[in-house]
């Protein structure tokens, strides 16, 4: 098999809820809106996808349920720290929970958290390093 990631796909409750905040709230462009499932291109050959509740269940299984978050989180890199806050401020505007401001990290970046309608978390980052030249298209420095 080989080392690569082609697809994401997380449950939500409420596709329409979820379309509305990123599409008309963060401004992306679906490739897939369909009935209960909607996918944004977000990399070169990698789709984000979200998919109505009762259908992902249908297919993968039931979902976990009770309190705590989801063990997971989804990432934003930017180019610069002024960046991660326009991009935190964004979404906020577009009706994010305001998870954490950023602020400055022990690994040595800048980042903070929104969460979506379905309470995923997004963290929004400024990396230095080589790593974060992997993360941020077009970009030429990182500190």
């Amino acid at each position: 098999m080989e080392q690569r990631l082609s697809l994401v796909t997380l449950a939500v409750a409420d596709r329409a809820r979820t379309r509305s905040f990123y599409v008309r709230g963060l401004g992306w462009t679906p490739v897939v809106d369909e009935q209960d499932v909607l996918m944004f291109a977000v990399a070169d050959r990698l789709l984000l996808s979200w998919w109505e509740e009762a259908s992902f269940e249908a297919e993968v299984g039931p979902v976990r349920r009770g309190p705590g978050l989801a063990p997971v989180t989804l990432a934003h890199n930017c180019v610069d720290r002024a960046t991660v806050d326009g991009v935190l401020a964004d979404a906020r505007a577009a009706g994010a929970d305001p998870v954490e401001d950023a602020r400055d990290r022990e690994w040595g970046g800048y980042s903070g958290y929104f969460a979506d309608p379905d309470g995923y978390r997004w963290e929004v980052a400024w990396a230095p390093g080589d790593v974060a030249r992997l993360m941020v298209p077009d970009s030429k420095e990182h500190g």
